[in-house]
């Protein structure tokens, strides 16, 4: 029964991972820096919630739990300790070979910016930039990645161009962390926060209402008064939450804490979701 019950959860997981790994792969994350930052969560919440008289959890401890070793729990431990943001793990293949283009000199034209590549053939063309530098990555597939991401073009003569150094669409990276701190997580806290307890719900407020069966001729119609039903509800709690925000004088500052509603319409459009829960 618990192992039925631990494939359930890892089921649901899979799920939830599909929009994540969209939104990594994106921004050219890779497994290597995602499984860094996973490892760190791991060690982190093991390390501060199950400890005993308020004291961290011991390294044997936090190993047993996560599968970690403890030489890894110790040295993930010392990088929370210390504050440490970066992640020293290997890049990705395509930020390998944008970086490697810049700064080769074999990839360089003769004023030492990035020369447009033949796809094959002759010395120092993309697909020996790829074998040198990529990995195992297939040169054609590399090509179609950076393509697609708009780090490469391709002119009528079939050579290839560096049109921007960085995988990250910039323009959405605001509204992506913001989007993930303000909705995301306190959404995901509070279901934790509610299936914590075995005696039941924390009583945080935790609603979706779902249907399986609206025709498509009628999303646009659905989406225009979800739209502004939710606009007229978040505008309401706004007011709420200003309200309260001027209750108490501000040198009580110290003892406030955030309280977050989130509203969302969801839409599945993902065809390979295995959303039958």
């Amino acid at each position: 029964m618990q192992e039925k019950l631990k494939q359930q959860v890892i089921g649901a997981f899979q799920l939830l991972l599909r929009p994540i790994v969209k939104m990594l792969l994106k921004y050219g994350i890779g497994v290597s820096e995602f499984t860094e930052v996973v490892k760190r969560s791991y060690v982190d919440v093991a390390s501060t919630e199950y400890g005993i008289r308020g004291r961290p959890t011991n390294i044997s401890r936090v190993s047993v739990m996560t599968g970690l070793t403890r030489k890894e729990v110790r040295r993930l431990r010392d990088v929370i300790e210390t504050g440490e943001t970066s992640l020293a793990v290997k890049t990705t293949p395509i930020a390998e070979i944008l970086h490697r283009w810049y700064a080769e000199d074999d990839f360089h034209d003769d004023e030492g910016r990035p020369a447009a590549l033949s796809f094959s053939g002759g010395e120092n063309s993309f697909s020996d930039l790829v074998k040198r530098f990529g990995g195992d990555v297939p040169p054609g597939a590399m090509r179609t990645e950076l393509k697609r991401i708009g780090s490469v073009v391709e002119d009528d003569n079939g050579l290839l161009h560096v049109s921007k150094r960085s995988v990250s669409p910039t323009d959405q990276t605001d509204n992506l962390i913001s989007s993930i701190v303000h909705s995301a997580y306190p959404l995901l806290s509070t279901i934790v926060e509610n299936c914590a307890s075995e005696s039941g719900p924390a009583g945080l407020a935790q609603f979706a209402t779902y249907s399986k069966d609206i025709a498509k001729g009628d999303l646009k119609r659905l989406r225009r008064i979800s739209y502004d039903r939710l606009t007229d509800l978040a505008e309401s709690f706004d007011d709420l939450f200003m309200a309260y925000e001027t209750l108490h004088d501000s040198e009580q500052k110290d003892e406030n804490t955030i309280v977050s509603v989130g509203l969302f319409y969801f839409e599945e459009r993902d065809e390979n979701a295995d959303y039958t829960w």
